[in-house]
């Protein structure tokens, strides 16, 4: 049941009141807008030529490229975790799949000019640590061969601290890699043990400091709320250790219970903090994040004011996409690897979830391709308006009806007038020019972007989305 007090939510000087009955009426299945038309629309249909139609036609425009390598091995299975896995304490399996990964980039390659330049490269899990040094090598020198990079390029990893060892992060650094993110959710003993994550302060703080003297140009961490055993006091703790440790940028995450979708998920239903608990362990940590001089980007992300994610931001470059958000706007996305997901300006390309159809596909010289998706002129639209409002907090009609010529009021009148009702809450403000979101919207700003979603209307879409708080 959620008290009748209101909750005050407050980020740097900015302080609203939340009332209970927001919270109740907006905390509701929501995607959270990585792509548009979002995974549940794209068709099984769309195969491997559809998706080397969709590289071909990308070349044409040269863009520049952004690379994602999915490594999707762990040792355990982390019962809180959403992401498309392979558990195998043999790590001898990932000779295979570093071998087909080099057929697939191949593959790729044949269809990305050399002109044009990678701004862009992450690797994420999985645990992408769970190769050896070794493998992490010649996997990069693989990628290196085949593909152009900026001198400024942007070259990431999420490591698991459990996992990873000074020979790790030293060849990581040596290859190229200069950001790093390291998977902590929490230090509290009991949710991590609950959630079958032990990791301890001292041995991630240890890693830390090894990056730091490195040169690793970003480090970065990434939290979860909402998990089982949390409560605001515990949490708070983890927050204040890992301000210590000073990284420069937070991803705060909601904890997506999807149980329907990840059986594990049920071991631990009993124990979750409810929707009024959760909302507060998350407003406190948002609370104490900006207190300490970090920015909130928006929805889960905080940047120290230097970082260049707010300087983005304040020049409205700010852009999101599968790894959230980024200021490498305007890439064309090739994603390999198990379950990763391609995006070009007009398409959008999945490959396979499962290892064997994957090995399959690759070994028969295809792109390995479960299903896509062509975009329309209507969802190209509807994307940047939706991309508008995650990343700069407000929409400027005459920049959008310029770009896509319409009239905006016409085009968008169901949507103004659904507005209306976030307007009377506090969400939003609308002026003859411009949406702006609210510092109370700030936090129901997945439910404002919600509103020009063109797929929602289909009921059943809902239940695919976890909640958006």
């Amino acid at each position: 049941m959620i008290a009748d007090a209101a909750l005050e939510f407050a980020f740097g000087q900015k302080r609203v009141d939340v009332r209970p009955e927001l919270l109740a009426r907006y905390d509701r299945p929501g995607p959270r807008y990585t792509s548009y038309p979002t995974a549940p629309e794209w068709d099984d249909s769309f195969g491997p030529e559809d998706a080397l139609a969709a590289f071909r036609d990308a070349d044409l425009t040269a863009h520049p490229v952004s690379l994602y390598f999915h490594i999707p091995f762990c040792e355990s299975l982390c019962l809180y975790c959403g992401c498309n896995v392979v558990i195998n304490k043999n790590h001898t399996a990932a000779d295979s799949y570093v071998a087909a990964l080099g057929k697939e980039i191949d593959r790729v390659a044949d269809h990305v000019s050399a002109d044009r330049n990678v701004e862009q490269l992450h690797w994420g899990g999985g645990t992408p640590t769970y190769l050896s040094p070794d493998q992490i090598e010649s996997l990069y020198s693989n990628i290196q061969r085949r593909f152009s990079f900026s001198p400024d390029a942007e070259i990431s990893i999420e490591v698991d601290p459990r996992v990873t060892t000074p020979d790790h992060f030293r060849v990581l650094r040596r290859v190229g890699f200069n950001r790093v993110s390291l998977g902590i959710q929490d230090f509290n003993p009991v949710v991590q043990k609950t959630i079958h994550r032990i990791q301890s302060f001292e041995d991630t703080g240890r890693l830390f400091a090894q990056c730091r003297e490195l040169g690793f140009q970003s480090i970065n961490v990434d939290l979860i709320y909402g998990l089982p055993h949390q409560t605001v006091d515990g949490f708070a703790k983890t927050v204040d250790m890992i301000v210590s440790l000073d990284p420069d940028r937070v991803a705060l995450f909601s904890y997506a219970h999807v149980p329907w979708l990840k059986k594990q998920q049920g071991s631990f239903a009993g124990h979750l903090p409810d929707g009024l608990e959760k909302f507060r362990i998350f407003a406190n940590a948002v609370r104490m994040l900006t207190d300490y001089g970090y920015r909130f980007i928006g929805l889960d992300h905080f940047a120290k004011p230097e970082d260049e994610l707010c300087r983005a931001q304040d020049e409205r470059t700010l852009h999101r996409n599968f790894q959230g958000y980024t200021t490498r706007r305007g890439c064309d996305i090739y994603a390999m690897g198990l379950s990763s997901i391609s995006s070009t300006e007009d398409a959008y390309i999945q490959n396979w979830r499962d290892l064997s159809r994957y090995y399959n596909a690759v070994g028969a010289g295809l792109l390995p391709t479960m299903r896509g998706m062509r975009v329309s002129t209507e969802d190209k639209l509807r994307r940047s308006v939706i991309n508008r409002i995650l990343c700069h907090a407000v929409l400027v009609k005459s920049e959008v009806e310029s770009e896509f010529g319409i009239d905006f009021d016409s085009h968008f009148a169901a949507e103004l007038k659904g507005l209306e009702e976030l307007e009377r809450d506090g969400l939003a403000r609308r002026t003859p020019d411009r949406i702006e979101v609210e510092p109370l919207g700030r936090i129901f700003i997945r439910n404002i972007a919600m509103l020009f979603d063109a797929y929602l209307a289909k009921a059943e879409r809902n239940r695919k989305f976890s909640k958006t708080l």
